[in-house]
């Protein structure tokens, strides 16, 4: 697990903009959903991986608590997995030309669907009422990467939880294109995995200044639980 520290200039930055330290406190759980990035075998298994980022799997446990307490209260989880094939070559032609031919003929071997190395990590806790969904740039929200923005609309969630890794790749790209679209979003500071804590701690810092909100998994959780009605609290 990451050793968080959230940088005081972005601390700093964030409460004078917005007149207190967490914007979202006063979430609707009937209206946010989880999102979680890439928590596949191809970053997490190393025998299969694209590219391996060994502390995504100290955050499964926090996934799998948030996940469980957006449905309780009445939210969705969606699971993004990233995607490579023989169409990204060409309509991601930018990023495919500035990697080596051995990475990338790695990447459309292991992140195409239907490999293992698609296939979401085996301890995820995912129920049938989640939907999963395919993404084919770092972004889950960038126009034309997949259908998520949309199935977000489709059912009502305005704000979004975002998990998963890498912390400063698909994640950070997806909240803040997230943002951009004028979601209200959240990254989990403990629910986020990155290679090193210098660039996890740094995506953070940024995202918390100027972009979202960010919390840990145990205050969201309680936010969830607090704003829930006394029916999605019980069940």
């Amino acid at each position: 697990m990451h050793k968080i520290e959230m940088p005081a200039w972005a601390t700093a930055h964030a409460v004078e903009r917005r007149g207190k330290e967490h914007i979202y406190d006063n979430l609707d759980p009937r209206k946010t959903a989880l999102v979680v990035i890439d928590l596949q075998n191809g970053f997490m298994d190393e025998a299969v991986a694209v590219s391996y980022v060994p502390g995504a799997v100290d955050i499964v446990p926090n996934v799998n608590r948030l996940a469980a307490a957006v449905r309780q209260t009445g939210g969705k989880v969606f699971w993004i997995r990233n995607t490579f094939d023989e169409t990204n070559i060409t309509t991601w032609s930018t990023y495919f030309e500035a990697v080596t031919p051995e990475k990338r003929a790695r990447a459309i071997a292991n992140m195409a669907p239907g490999t293992r190395g698609h296939e979401l990590y085996p301890t995820l806790e995912v129920k049938p009422e989640d939907e999963i969904v395919n993404k084919y740039r770092f972004s889950a929200f960038v126009q034309g990467a997949s259908e998520l923005p949309e199935r977000l609309r489709a059912q009502g969630c305005d704000t979004v939880l975002i998990t998963g890794t890498v912390t400063n790749v698909c994640c950070e790209s997806s909240a803040r294109d997230a943002m951009m679209l004028n979601f209200k979003t959240v990254m989990v500071s403990d629910g986020n995995a990155a290679r090193t804590d210098a660039e996890h701690n740094a995506t953070l810092g940024s995202f918390y200044s100027v972009f979202g909100d960010v919390m840990d998994t145990d205050h969201l959780i309680a936010r969830l639980e607090a704003n829930a009605t006394p029916k999605q609290a019980a069940a």
